[in-house]
């Protein structure tokens, strides 16, 4: 009998077992189907926001060797741009490096690794049993999108227009300084491009858009990208992965009884710029020590947890993804960012962790959206005229 077990090893998993051993729990299980280290799709930037949770937690070093990246670089779909330094610098670390130095410090932090793929997940009234032979008096899912815990508690996958598709790579790094570069799309929008340099010479790439109903091919993926970010050579980028992103617009419940959801497995993605590893963390830490304070009431526990942390930020940033649907928002949003360094880090801070949305910024964003026509309104995706 575990105390917690965990399910999955990415950020959300690591920072609910480090988060359950710092709340005492004297056995805790990491359980993961893939040994370490190894990939994961993923845009690997690592906000400061993160690095704060990692800090409360006790890790240390795990940016370590890689460049700060001191600027984002924001391209609206209506071709304008801002540029400005971040309020504490970013950084791009591969998940092959970044998860497993987090791993490492569950383990050193007494929790225990395993290589295992869970396949049924039992609830009995005083255990959570995995596979019919590792029982827990808690369990925090932090599998990912294709979350088994989240399926054995009775929820489905996100549904489209809640959930997008990426495809990641690897690519020489662009010229010049170096800054992260987010290129979002007229065409097909809710869409975007990114750059972000790691420091070696490379640059993670990739382009992701939100899911309406058709297939996305491959090809069609990479062909946004090369679009977007032309100077980007197609031949040149490798390690190409896809990957889905669950938007919190469309979360579940936290969890039920003994079992609870961290990260992916919760559809914690941020829905305007699809960041996921600081909600990951928060997420995971929360998750890990609820299920250690009071096992059979886990789930009632990290919901109050969550909410307090978390709540008033999340219905936030899903009115500001409501409202950059319209992608004449989102071109009055880096007008307004270019204009205001204050408007610029709102922004920043909504997007990239647990910022919030205020009245100064909402009237910058809202001077300079363009009065509609007398004739009519236009729609949704078209942009209004003068």
């Amino acid at each position: 009998m575990w105390d917690v077990v965990v399910v999955g090893a990415g950020p959300a998993g690591a920072a609910a077992a480090l988060g359950a051993r710092r709340a005492g729990a004297a056995r805790v299980l990491l359980l993961d189907r893939y040994d370490f280290p190894r990939d994961k799709a993923c845009g690997d930037g690592i906000a400061a926001h993160a690095l704060d949770v990692l800090a409360e937690l006790g890790v240390t070093g795990a940016v370590d060797g890689y460049p700060p990246l001191p600027a984002l670089r924001l391209v609206a779909p209506g071709g304008g741009s801002v540029a400005r330094t971040l309020p504490r610098p970013a950084y791009t670390v591969p998940r092959q490096v970044f998860d497993a130095r987090l791993v490492a410090a569950a383990v050193a932090a007494g929790a225990e690794l395993r290589r295992h793929t869970v396949r049924r997940v039992e609830i009995a009234p005083d255990r959570v049993v995995l596979d019919g032979e590792l029982s827990a008096r808690a369990l925090v899912g932090a599998d990912g999108a294709g979350s088994v815990v989240r399926r054995a508690l009775g929820f489905s996958v996100n549904p489209d227009r809640h959930l997008a598709l990426a495809i990641r790579g690897y690519a020489p790094a662009p010229p010049g300084p170096p800054e992260q570069l987010i290129v979002t799309s007229a065409a097909r929008w809710p869409a975007y491009a990114w750059a972000f340099p790691i420091g070696d010479g490379r640059a993670n790439v990739g382009y992701g858009e939100v899911l309406r109903g058709e297939p996305l091919t491959r090809a069609h993926l990479l062909a946004r990208t090369a679009a977007l970010l032309p100077g980007v050579e197609p031949a040149t980028v490798t390690d190409l992965r896809a990957h889905h992103l669950p938007l919190s617009t469309h979360r579940p419940v936290p969890g039920r009884g003994r079992v609870v959801l961290a990260g992916d497995a919760l559809s914690l993605i941020n829905p305007f710029t699809g960041e996921g590893i600081f909600y990951a963390l928060r997420s995971g830490a929360l998750a890990g020590a609820a299920a250690a304070g009071n096992p059979a009431e886990a789930a009632s526990g990290y919901a109050a947890a969550l909410r307090a942390r978390l709540g008033t930020h999340l219905r936030h940033s899903s009115a500001a993804a409501w409202l950059a649907r319209r992608r004449w928002v989102v071109d009055a949003v880096v007008g307004a960012a270019g204009r205001d360094e204050r408007v610029y880090r709102t922004v920043v801070e909504l997007g990239l962790g647990d910022g919030r949305l205020d009245v100064r910024t909402l009237a910058a964003i809202a001077a300079d959206v363009p009065r509609p026509r007398r004739s009519g309104s236009p729609s949704a995706d078209t942009p209004p005229r003068h």
